[in-house]
This record gives C-alpha cells, sequence and structure tokens, in this order.
C-alpha cells in the first residue's frame, strides 16, 4: 500500500475519540476504513487514497482509564482542502469501535504551509540579521564612522574649570552651553566644535567670563530640569539664546536632524525670561542682609507636626525615593508632585538658595540639621531622605520624613 510523506501533505486532520470500552489500534483502524467504506464515494475512499498516496499513515493514539479510551486520530492529506474537510466530516459518522460505542470528533484541519511560512518568515529574519551583523559596510558608513570617531576625540578640557569642551572655543564667536559630557560629545560627533559643557547646576567661572565675551546660546534638555541651569546661568552670566531638545529628550541622545532643527529655533533669552522667572532682586540685595538670611536659625516657635499625606502621595514619594537610590540625586518637585528638576544630592543647599515653588525635597541620603535649616529657609514643605540623623523632636516647619515611614 503507498504511503504518502508527511512532508508532501498539505493538510493534517485531528480528530478527538472518546470509547466507551478497551480497544486496541487495529480496532480504531478497521473502524475508520470499515465504516466509512462506499460513503463517499468511488473517487474519496480512503483504502483507494491512501494506495495512491493522496492520504498519508493514519496515526492512532490511545490511552485506557478506567475501563475507557480516549485519545487522537491523525490523518496527514495532500487532497485539496475541500475533500479533506469531507474526509474530515466522514470521520465523524464512526459511532462503534469494536464492541464499543464510541464519539468522534474533528478538532482542526490544519494548513502545513501556514507553520512552513512561519518557520520561513522568522528563519529569514535570522539570516538577514546575520547578513547585517556580518556584511561589510559600505565607504560611505565607513568614511562617516571615522570621521565621528575622528570628532569624539576632539573633547577637550577648557579653562580652570576643566570643563568638557570642544576645540574651537577660542576662536568662535558664538558659544554653545550644554548641560554635561555626554552633551558635549553627541554635538562633536554631529561636527560642531564650540560646544561647552557646566556639568552641574553650579555655574563654574569659565562659563561666567565666557558669557561676557561671547555671544551664549544655551541648549538644554527637552525637560523642566534645564530650567535650574538656566536660572543659574542668567544670574551669573550673560545669555544671548535659548535652544531646547524636543520634550522627553536630552541633547546626548538626539539626531543630527533634531540638533540643527532646535538651533535653528533658539530664541533671544529676553522672551524666556518671564517663563524662568528669573529675580534679579537676589542680586540686588544688600550683602549683610544677605549674610544675616544665611545665619538665620531655624525656628524654634514651631514644632515640626508629622502631616498625615494622602495614600497616593506617599506612594509616589516612595517609588521615586526608590528610583533614586544608588544615583546620589535629588528630586525637586512641585506642589503637584510634577519634577522640577532633578540634581546631585552635594548641590541641594546652592540649587534650593536660588529657586521659588519647590513643595517637596526627595533625595538619596541622609537628612542632617545643615541641609534641614538650607531646606527650611526656602519654604520646603516636606524633606524625604533615606534616613534621619537628627536625634528628638525637631523645631522646623519642613516635615521630614524617612524610607522606613512611607
Amino acid at each position: 500500500m503507498g504511503k504518502i510523506s508527511p512532508v508532501s501533505a498539505k493538510y493534517i486532520i485531528h480528530t478527538n475519540i472518546q470509547i466507551e470500552g478497551t480497544v486496541d489500534r487495529p480496532d480504531v483502524i478497521g473502524a475508520i476504513f470499515g465504516q466509512t467504506e462506499g460513503l463517499l464515494g468511488s473517487d474519496l475512499e480512503l483504502r483507494e487514497l491512501q494506495r495512491s498516496g493522496r492520504i498519508g499513515r493514519i496515526e492512532v493514539q490511545t490511552d485506557t482509564k478506567a475501563g475507557k479510551t480516549s485519545g487522537m486520530i491523525i490523518i496527514p492529506s495532500s487532497l485539496d482542502k475541500v475533500e479533506t474537510a469531507i474526509i474530515g466530516a466522514a470521520l465523524e459518522t464512526i459511532q462503534r469501535i469494536g464492541p464499543c460505542n464510541a464519539k468522534v470528533k474533528v478538532e482542526k484541519l490544519e494548513d502545513v504551509r501556514i507553520s512552513k511560512r512561519g518557520y520561513v518568515i522568522e528563519r529569514a529574519k535570522e539570516l538577514l540579521k546575520e547578513l547585517t551583523d556580518n556584511v561589510l559596510p559600505d565607504s560611505t558608513e565607513m568614511a562617516e564612522e571615522v570621521a565621528q570617531s575622528v570628532r569624539m576625540m576632539e573633547i577637550g578640557e577648557y579653562g580652570r574649570d576643566r570643563l568638557p569642551a570642544g576645540p574651537a572655543i577660542d576662536e568662535s564667536e558664538e558659544i554653545i552651553v550644554v548641560e554635561g559630557r555626554a552633551d558635549v560629545l553627541n554635538l562633536l560627533k554631529q561636527g560642531f566644535k564650540n560646544i561647552i559643557g557646566v556639568n552641574g547646576t553650579s555655574i563654574p567661572d569659565t562659563i561666567v567670563e565666557l558669557g561676557n565675551k561671547k555671544v551664549l546660546t544655551v541648549f538644554l534638555d527637552g525637560d523642566r530640569g534645564g530650567d535650574l541651569i538656566l536660572r543659574e546661568l542668567a544670574q551669573r552670566t550673560e545669555i544671548d539664546f535659548v535652544a531646547r531638545a524636543p520634550d522627553g529628550k536630552e541633547v546626548e541622545e538626539i539626531t543630527k536632524k533634531e540638533i540643527h532643527k532646535a538651533l535653528r529655533s533658539k530664541v533671544a533669552f529676553e522672551q524666556v525670561k518671564l517663563e524662568i522667572n528669573v529675580n534679579k532682586a537676589n542680586e540686588e540685595r544688600p550683602q549683610y542682609q544677605q549674610q544675616f538670611q544665611e545665619r538665620r536659625p531655624i525656628s524654634r516657635t514651631v514644632i515640626q507636626q508629622k502631616i498625615e499625606l494622602p495614600k497616593i502621595k506617599k506612594e509616589n514619594f516612595k517609588k521615586m525615593l526608590d528610583d533614586l537610590i544608588g544615583t546620589r540625586g535629588a528630586y525637586l518637585l512641585d506642589e503637584n508632585s510634577n519634577i522640577l528638576g532633578k540634581v546631585p544630592t552635594t548641590e541641594l543647599p546652592v540649587t534650593i538658595k536660588n529657586l521659588e515653588s519647590v513643595y517637596a525635597i526627595i533625595f538619596d541620603g541622609n537628612v542632617n540639621k545643615d541641609l534641614l535649616r538650607a531646606v527650611e529657609m526656602a519654604n520646603v514643605k516636606f524633606l524625604v531622605g533615606m534616613n534621619s540623623l537628627i536625634d528628638g523632636p525637631l523645631a522646623t516647619k519642613t516635615s521630614v520624613l524617612t524610607r522606613n515611614e512611607l
């Protein structure tokens, strides 16, 4: 009897069998051929179809438990889908297998070619990836890669503050000021050489000197954290233009096209003064008044009260504190728990001295008396740290919370 190769099958009939008794595999095979004989006519006679190779070897899998037999019948077919469906329906007419009552139900008709197509697609993806990873780049890609490497090697240090900078600071009339070394590297990679980074929110004297003699364009990240640097810069030196990365992106990660677009869209600093709320009055305060204010002790008339935070705000504070673990950084929040900026913990006292409307500070560190004094003078309502180094009751308007209390 001829048998069809499983490789040449187009469809597979999956059939479930339930038998009220114990039977063997030959009983099932006999019932299939015997009870479908003459049912579908000579063209679809199972014996003839198998003899001609259009129906493959019938697989029967059975399992007997508690005197009942269940299992599967699997029949490969190279017939068309209509004929295969007719064969499947014919199997469901089987009512007895051996001496026992039986129920036969076709579960599905599987198109083998769909499975093969899925394999072909997945394997093609793997082969294409290997080809892409291993193929030699063309001359243009090689030239661009080498050029970018050379540009990135041009990063150096400028001024007595040893700030990361490009090689064209001295000869350029216009200087682009960015936040850090990674931003400088990205702009160098894209061909800009008049770049310098401030490395934090504390503005070095080198930047102040450059602002007094060159055209200064401040290129900030597309979030609210850049406003901290902008406020500090505005109080220390002259700013001519302000450019921003796209919303939610940092200068270090944007593309060449995005860099050019941002710099073309730069605006005069005078137009953004109101937005950043630069308070020039701070610069004009008498020196003795500043010293008096900085030395002002923590109020002894207000004993700290543990304010019961809403559950959602407490969970939000804890999530932000967990995000900061190991970073030695601090989040500055407004009353709606929006992040105004992120600064290094070591720069907190200097930063909050020049800011307004900070509602809460969450930082990766321990609360001490000096930090608490600086925070209270800035009218911050909540100071959230990992632990507190202050023993006993606190005489302060600022509520101190630790990770355990959250």
